[in-house]
């Protein structure tokens, strides 16, 4: 396990609103020693608590996610949607059906291992891991 890691959205709000069903990830975030994210994982959080007022999840669950996610952004390093992670993610994985959002990532999380060396990728999405692995 590296010190420091990459968290994707997927993974953060696998560990936020599924608690205890990914041991691993939330191994990993508890952890680290250094966090880091993009900006994009924030909007992307948001945006899904929002979703899931929408569907009716009670309120208190979503507080108690929202203070979870508060305390995980609380230990994060965040990387902005700069204009060097944009013209990464217009060439990165071009082998790939990557979405937008994902190359997004993708580019941040590259950006970062070669900004900071040892950095590991926690995602559960499948695309966007091969994606950086292929990168």
């Amino acid at each position: 396990m590296s010190d420091v890691v990459y968290l994707d959205t997927s993974a953060i709000l696998r560990a936020v609103l599924e608690t205890g069903t990914t041991p691993d990830i939330e191994r990993q975030i508890g952890e680290a020693r250094y966090l880091v994210t993009s900006r994009l994982a924030l909007v992307e959080s948001a945006r899904a608590l929002i979703r899931l007022r929408l569907q009716g999840i009670a309120e208190e669950r979503l507080a108690d996610a929202g203070r979870e996610l508060d305390a995980i952004w609380a230990r994060c390093t965040v990387w902005e949607l700069t204009p060097a992670v944009c013209e990464l993610a217009t060439q990165v994985a071009p082998g790939r059906a990557l979405r937008t959002l994902d190359a997004l990532h993708v580019s941040t999380y590259l950006l970062a291992r070669r900004h900071l060396g040892d950095v590991v990728l926690l995602s559960t999405d499948t695309r966007l891991k091969e994606a950086a692995a292929s990168a």
